[in-house]
């Protein structure tokens, strides 16, 4: 169903959904291009991975933006052609990072390498866990006044990117508090897990068969 002119409330709506694709486009640009600056100047693995992960999340979420612009015209939440392409290449740019991140971090292990400092990353991890909470917030609060299931799975999506989050200030506070050398780069092989279930999740959905982002169907119709 078209959403017409005059329902002003829907059209509302899914120009909120749209400055929120926005938001999350600008804020992994700003996220990823900090993040991989001190990752590579404190040497920090963990870090500097969960960088190039945001760099990955814009053009997914170039997808999501095209996805609510479409929406506002139709009901249908298939993917189209330009979603399934934008789905395919950030599929592929996951799988790619997690082989580069397990990669570094086995070779970081064997080496006995540590970084210089991890104090970035619990800051920064602390600012994305911030900021993911209230667009979750916010993407649900939209996606259930539409009744989008589309948009709702996009705040699961959100959601993932918080428990990366979570994991860089996990292994980050371990290095700062023990200076274990390993914590760094076992907090890089976790992302590198998850970087890994973001991929076939967004292959699954450009298939049609998934919600895609390594998010889980059922909490996103929840």
């Amino acid at each position: 169903m078209a959403v017409k002119p005059k329902d002003s409330s829907i059209y509302r709506l899914y120009q909120q959904a749209g400055w929120l694709a926005w938001i999350t486009i600008y804020y992994n640009l700003l996220e990823g291009g900090v993040s991989v600056f001190f990752g590579l100047q404190d040497e920090t693995l963990s870090l500097f991975g969960f960088g190039l992960d945001s760099f990955v999340e814009v053009v997914s979420g170039i997808g999501v933006w095209h996805m609510v612009r479409r929406l506002r015209q139709s009901t249908d939440g298939n993917p189209d052609r330009f979603e399934q392409r934008a789905l395919k290449i950030t599929g592929t740019a996951f799988y790619v990072l997690t082989v580069g991140l397990t990669l570094s971090a086995l070779y970081n292990i064997y080496s006995g390498h540590r970084p210089e400092t991890t104090f970035w990353g619990i800051v920064i991890s602390l600012i994305s866990i911030g900021s993911m909470w209230a667009l979750i917030h916010f993407k649900v609060k939209v996606g259930k006044a539409l009744n989008s299931q589309a948009i709702l799975a996009d705040a699961g999506c959100t959601r993932t990117c918080m428990v990366l989050s979570g994991v860089l200030l996990a292994a980050s506070l371990v290095y700062e508090l023990t200076g274990l050398g390993w914590a760094d780069s076992l907090g890089s092989i976790f992302i590198a897990w998850l970087s890994f279930r973001e991929g076939r999740e967004a292959f699954q959905k450009a298939a049609g068969l998934g919600c895609g982002c390594g998010c889980c169907c059922e909490k996103a119709k929840a």
